[in-house]
């Protein structure tokens, strides 16, 4: 059974690109993509995926938001924050407060692979 992965962000080329990334891994499939909070904790709900990525910075709702309503009905669900901001010391508190497991920045696209992976391991990817 592959790991299923939900991708929310309002860019397509970013969703596009984490896609090619994730799936290149095997057995990884992306299961479904928002492109704002709202749809995200809409799609987590209707499709239970494995693994959550959002974007902080999203319209209607924005990532930290999401993740909050997310923890709230799922706390077992690892979730991954991605940035175009440095992940500074305040967002790293502020992402483990809404229930995020991990965050990266959006220029390090390859290393949302190795963040999946160690949430995968019940393990924080900060």
């Amino acid at each position: 059974m592959p790991v299923r992965i939900l991708i929310a962000d309002d860019d397509s080329t970013i969703r596009m690109l984490f896609r090619r990334l994730l799936e290149a891994q095997p057995d990884w499939q992306v299961c479904s993509e928002a492109v704002n909070g709202v749809e995200a904790v809409e799609q987590a709900a209707r499709v239970a995926p494995d693994v959550a990525i959002l974007d902080l910075s999203m319209p209607v709702m924005n990532g930290l938001d999401a993740a909050r309503e997310i923890s709230n009905s799922n706390p077992e669900l690892p979730m991954l924050l991605i940035s175009v901001q440095e992940i500074s010391d305040q967002l790293v508190e502020a992402a483990r407060k809404a229930g995020f497991s991990g965050a990266i920045t959006k220029s390090r696209g390859r290393e949302v692979v190795r963040g999946v992976e160690t949430l995968l391991q019940n393990q924080s990817y900060f």
